[in-house]
């Protein structure tokens, strides 16, 4: 055993890491003992978006929001449409920007003009450096502004009990409801429940399922997941997004409308909020 390595903590992989190795999310490696992210304050997306698009149709509703990613994340979905940066670790990315959270206060401060509320992480998996997370936030809470977490929500408590304090909105992936969809994409499904039981009542939260055919898109299985959404809080919001081909599934075509439509009533029936996207 290599007694300068150690175990991250952070997520259900729990990668074995010595210095100048990489963990599974292509983002950490180990330094002085201690799991520690490369992508701090490495970002390659930066951009105003609307709220809804993150999506979040309950928090500040047509209002404006400064997205920023960097690389890397913790799982492998087949579908992932932000892959290039996702699935790359930095010395494969083209551009990085160093943006301190020092500098990205002031960025995001300079946005106001245009309607902006503050931050969201989001396009890779953010909880990579969920210590950028945390000092840019508190930062950005200090000046007044809002901040949202775009995740998938496969972390271990060492990370929630870190960033829940600084966040004032999230949208959470729930991908599934059954553990091998969650395998396929290395993760871990009842990580992803403990972490959204963990962020429901400590700030506002909504969550996703792309609907995919033939994985995810059964009577049963909708029916299974918005009632377990229920029994958390009734008036948790669920996107329900239309799959399109994309990166490593490209064997079947988009999710069929009227099926969409079937899951959408009978996510109703449990949720007081169910929206349909990318229809």
């Amino acid at each position: 055993m290599n007694t300068d390595s150690v175990i991250c903590p952070y997520c259900p992989h729990h990668c074995r890491l010595s210095e100048g190795s990489l963990g599974f999310c292509r983002a950490r490696t180990a330094e002085n003992g201690r799991s520690v992210p490369l992508n701090y304050g490495k970002v390659t997306s930066i951009a105003l978006d609307p709220i809804e698009k993150k999506p979040l149709a309950h928090f500040f509703p047509g209002s404006r929001i400064l997205s920023v990613g960097s690389y890397g994340c913790n799982l492998r979905c087949p579908f992932c449409q932000n892959h290039e940066i996702s699935q790359s670790s930095g010395d494969l990315m083209r551009e990085l920007y160093d943006l301190t959270p020092e500098r990205l206060l002031r960025i995001s401060r300079d946005e106001k003009p245009e309607g902006n509320i503050g931050v969201a992480f989001t396009y890779n998996e953010p909880l990579t450096s969920w210590e950028y997370v945390r000092d840019a936030s508190e930062l950005l809470h200090e000046d007044g502004q809002k901040t949202v977490l775009v995740s998938n929500g496969c972390f271990t408590d060492d990370v929630i009990d870190e960033v829940l304090p600084v966040l004032d909105a999230m949208n959470i992936d729930l991908k599934a409801f059954h553990e091998g969809f969650y395998k396929n994409c290395d993760g871990d499904l009842e990580t992803v429940k403990h972490f959204i039981k963990r962020a429901e009542g400590s700030c506002h939260i909504e969550l996703t399922t792309l609907i995919i055919p033939h994985e995810n898109d059964s009577h049963e299985e909708m029916d299974a997941l918005s009632s377990w959404i229920a029994s958390l809080n009734p008036e948790i919001p669920l996107h329900i997004t239309r799959f399109f081909p994309m990166f490593q599934m490209t064997d079947r075509g988009p999710t069929d409308i009227g099926r969409m439509r079937e899951l959408y009533d009978i996510a109703s029936s449990h949720l007081k909020y169910v929206h349909l996207g990318n229809v």
